[in-house]
């Protein structure tokens, strides 16, 4: 079932999630939801709170590259489940082109961590352990920021959040 995301900046983006307890089937519904969520709006990763769920979920599929015509870039079983993920590790610097579900149509440079080492559950309990310094580190820290509380648009300069503040108002007001 796709669900509405949550728009900035609705003060929910503002909540720091709350760990899961119960990998029980409620949890399995928020993530097929989720997916669908994320597929109908063209998403590459989402976390729970942007469909309104305070829990620390989030997913990603990094579309696919050289697929044959009419195949899925974003096949299901690629998608990555986390619950309660935690960054371990990290290292380097690297500045990455990002947009969010939660604040449609925005693309902003970003800087993050180049190397992430995160650890995570599945959707049935099983604990894991991801590394990446690619795509994937982008992608894991900054649904793990929503899970924080926190927004990409947050790590801009003053003068490009000013500039984003300004823009944002009027395209509210155009809508």
């Amino acid at each position: 079932m796709v669900r509405e995301i949550v728009v900035y900046p609705d003060k929910r983006l503002k909540q720091v999630s709350k760990p899961v307890e119960s990998f029980d089937e409620e949890l399995h519904t928020l993530l097929d939801d989720m997916y669908d969520t994320m597929r109908a709006k063209n998403g590459v990763g989402l976390a729970a709170i942007q469909v309104g769920v305070d829990k620390r979920v989030l997913i990603i599929n990094i579309p696919l590259e050289d697929i044959p015509e009419g195949e899925d870039e974003q096949p299901r079983e690629n998608t990555l489940e986390m619950i309660n993920p935690v960054i371990v590790e990290k290292d380097g610097s690297t500045k990455f082109q990002e947009g969010c579900l939660s604040v449609p149509g925005i693309y902003e440079e970003v800087e993050r961590a180049k190397h992430v080492k995160v650890e995570y559950f599945d959707r049935h309990g099983e604990k894991h352990v991801i590394e990446d310094d690619d795509f994937l580190a982008i992608a894991m820290q900054h649904e793990i920021d929503h899970l924080e509380g926190r927004v990409f648009i947050e790590k801009l300069s003053f003068i490009k959040r000013k500039k984003f503040e300004k823009e944002w108002k009027k395209r509210k007001k155009a809508s």
